[in-house]
Order: C-alpha cells, then structure tokens, then sequence
C-alpha cells in the first residue's frame, strides 16, 4: 500500500501539469479562486490550456489519513520520520500514473515542504517550482508545538485545537480580517478529521532538514512570501529565494501565511509567469 491522494482538476490541457499542494489545517479548497485565477489569466494572454490540478494532502479533505504502516517508522514522541518522503512519493505517483514526467510543484507552507522534499528525491520530476510561504529548515527547538496540537486533536476527537488559524490577530493583513476569511476559514478546518490534523503535524515534525535543498533547484523557480507573515516574511524567504539560481521572488504586501487565499490574483499572476518560463524553457 501507499500513501493515498484526492486529486481535484481544475482544467485539462496540454503540456506540464501544475501541481497546488495545500497548507495546514486546511484542504485544496484554499486553492479554488486562485486557481481559476490563473486559468482566467492565461486565457486572457493567450497561454494555451495547461492542466491545473489541486490533490487534497494527506489527512486533509476527501484523501484518507494514512496508516501507520503507510505512514513509516514513528518516534517515541509520536512524529513519523518517513512520511514526508512518502507523501513526496505519492505526489509523483500521482503524476506520472497520469502520464507525465514532470510538474510544475507548488506548495504553501506545509504544501512547500512537500515540494522542497519533492525536490529532494525526484529533482527530474521538477519543471517548475514555486514556494509560498514556507522554509527549507527544520522547526528545531518549538515544534514540539505541533506535537501538542496533534495530541490536542486526538485527545479531544475535534478541530478546536487547530482553530485558531481561523482568528486574526493586531498584526494580520486586511483580508484575514474580514468576516468572509474568518467564515471560509472556519467552515474549512471544520469539516477536517482530527486524525488528519494530528497526522499532518507528526508527519512535519519528523520531516528530514532540508536546508542544503535550494542550491540543488535548477529548475525555473518563483518565491512568493506575505509581508504581514508570521514565520515566513520577506525577512525568511528573500534569503531563501537568493539561495535558488535564477528564482524570482514575490513580496505581496499586506498579506499574511495564506498567500493563495488572501491575495489569490497576485499569486495566480506570479504562477503564470512561472508558467510562461518553465515553457520557454521547453
């Protein structure tokens, strides 16, 4: 057995397929209006119809939390040392079941680390990446806070513990503001499994460093950081964006960690233009 993912496609077409992979504690929902963004954009230039899919990670949406057998050699402290390299696996799976040698990767937070790791192992699956908000690094000392919020999840069979991403703080952008985020937000994590929530965070916490990663990218590549972020500001990620040959980076003001959801078309024309260089490319 492996690792099983819910692939969702936004649009058919030719050529690479770009690949959205999703962040934490939410689904591919997260992607919906950017994604028809960028399908409306590249109409809108003449770019021909490239496949747009939008799998659901593992443990979150319609995609079954995986086994402990799928899901690899477990820690006394509950993390999983192997899944993120088998959810990398079953990424590529997925794309190449379908026919294709490559994709263009994309990744939001918890989505990059899939990426990065997807960069890792399968480099020649790579035809384009893009990293949203996220890092290369471990978490080191501190992410024994993703340990307690999965032990939180099962302890109490629900989402509460995760649902505070749904609530803005003082320093959070205009949008994440709004009651339309905090509603959309909410009704997402809600409909999560726990059990999923709980896996994803033990699959996170035990993922290898991938810190020596970014010099080995030489693919076309975009960076795209919120200002408003947390954990991966411009003050993270144009480091992390010096560090790939040829990447472009992307700071998107007044913007916080859900890039995608918050300012969907200013990401859909970054992922466009990532588009157009990985075909030239070609």
């Amino acid at each position: 057995m492996a690792i099983e993912l819910a692939n969702h496609i936004y649009r058919d077409g030719e050529g690479v397929p770009v690949v959205l992979m999703n962040a934490y504690p939410v689904d591919h929902r997260m992607w919906d209006v950017c994604a028809k963004a960028l399908a409306d954009l590249s109409y809108l230039n003449d770019v021909p119809p490239f496949p747009i899919w939008a799998p659901d990670m593992a443990g979150s949406g319609e995609s079954p939390v995986p086994s402990a057998e799928d899901s690899g050699p477990q820690m006394a402290n509950g993390a999983y040392t192997e899944a993120l390299d088998r959810l990398a696996d079953a990424y590529v799976d997925l794309v190449k079941s379908a026919g294709y040698d490559q994709a263009i990767w994309v990744g939001l937070s918890m989505g990059g680390y899939v990426a990065m790791d997807i960069q890792r192992r399968h480099p020649q699956t790579v035809a384009g990446l893009a990293l949203c908000d996220t890092m290369a690094a471990s978490d080191g000392t501190g992410g024994e806070g993703r340990l307690a919020m999965a032990d939180a999840a099962e302890q109490t069979d629900s989402v509460e513990p995760v649902m505070h991403f749904a609530k803005p703080s003082e320093g959070d952008s205009t949008v994440k503001k709004t009651p339309e985020f905090i509603t959309t937000m909410t009704h997402w994590i809600e409909e999560q499994a726990p059990a999923g929530l709980a896996w994803r965070q033990r699959m996170t916490y035990g993922r290898p460093d991938m810190d020596a990663v970014p010099e080995t990218i030489s693919a076309p590549t975009v960076v795209i950081s919120g200002e408003l972020d947390p954990t991966s500001n411009p003050s993270v990620m144009k480091p992390l964006a010096a560090r790939i040959a040829g990447a472009e980076f992307v700071d998107i003001p007044d913007c916080g960690h859900f890039s995608a959801v918050e300012h969907p078309e200013t990401v859909a024309r970054a992922l466009l233009s990532l588009v157009r260089r990985v075909q030239a490319a070609r």
